[in-house]
């Protein structure tokens, strides 16, 4: 026979309240079903682990041994159905988040805050990606929410959602020629060289496409993975730069960097979610997306009954 932790939670009770009566009722459970488990229990033990006397029930020495072991391991076991009842529910989980250096510069901090707040077992898991390989990553099930700059059509199978707007504008050093103008068309950006961010990212992408179509090319000075490297390099005269307009701003009070307007329809842009299917997230993934946004539900299940009726 194999001991089952059953059968040790019903030693433990019968132990305890001294009583196989009190033991059944305590668990629920008809007293001949508990005599049953312990007679059966001791027989594969092998040993005599429960006696009678004038107090009752008693354990014997080997009962007290017993009692230490199964105490720990119906804990275990008690604490393993708590924590998957955690899974479940949401309160506890791992969700994986490929982000745009935009996104994680100025919402997620503070959003990601107030989610941890709520659910402080949630475990998160935050790369930095560009925004190409954001929709990639989560089309192939290697993150569970993404945050990206709109580029258009996202990927077959992935389900995109509003989460933040930004505008775009050009620094460049306090002492450029361009320090005093209010704004830059982008062909007047394109004439100097630029310290541009990853390959991929969706500045880079806009300014690409605004060179193809002018037909000249980007002076890219160089291409940087952060934000504060660009205002660095800038500052130092290596080229001018595009970032979203509240960092620029923050940057300026500290670096030697002067913000001028960005005159372009690109400047500004949607920064969106996206995910692969609502409903198939795990809980706790469902809950940051419905923290990041919270009309998602009500999207979701509109777009499925305007699919319905095509």
């Amino acid at each position: 026979m194999k001991i089952d932790p059953v059968s040790l939670r019903l030693f433990l009770a019968v132990s305890e309240l001294g009583t196989i009566a009190a033991a059944a009722e305590r668990e629920h459970i008809a007293a001949s079903a508990v005599s049953k488990r312990i007679s059966d229990l001791e027989d594969a033990l092998r040993t005599q682990l429960l006696e009678r006397s004038n107090k009752g029930i008693v354990p014997t020495p080997a009962g007290i041994a017993l009692q230490n072991l199964s105490r720990g391991i119906v804990n275990d076991i008690e604490n393993i159905a708590t924590m998957m009842q955690d899974y479940a529910s949401g309160t506890r989980g791992l969700v994986r988040i490929y982000a745009n250096v935009s996104s994680i510069a100025q919402f997620l901090p503070m959003d990601l805050h107030g989610f941890i707040e709520k659910y402080p077992d949630v475990q998160l898991q935050l790369e930095e990606r560009i925004s190409t390989a954001i929709l990639r990553g989560v089309a192939e099930n290697a993150a569970d929410i993404g945050c990206f700059a709109d580029l258009g059509a996202a990927p077959h199978g992935v389900v995109t959602l509003p989460y933040r707007e930004d505008d775009l504008v050009v620094v460049v050093s306090r002492g450029h020629r361009l320090a005093r103008r209010k704004k830059l068309a982008a062909p007047e950006v394109l004439e100097h060289y630029l310290i541009g961010l990853q390959t991929g990212s969706y500045i880079n992408m806009q300014l690409l496409r605004v060179a193809g179509q002018l037909g000249v090319p980007v002076k890219f000075r160089m291409q940087v993975n952060s934000y504060d490297a660009v205002c660095l390099m800038v500052e130092s005269d290596m080229g001018i730069g595009i970032l979203p307009v509240s960092l620029a701003r923050r940057y300026a009070k500290t670096i030697g960097i002067s913000v001028v307007g960005l005159d372009a329809p690109w400047a500004h842009r949607k920064l969106n979610l996206c995910i692969r299917s609502y409903e198939g997230l795990p809980v706790a993934a469902r809950q940051l997306v419905d923290h990041l946004c919270p009309t998602a539900h009500a999207i979701v299940a509109a777009a499925g009954a305007t699919r319905a009726l095509a």
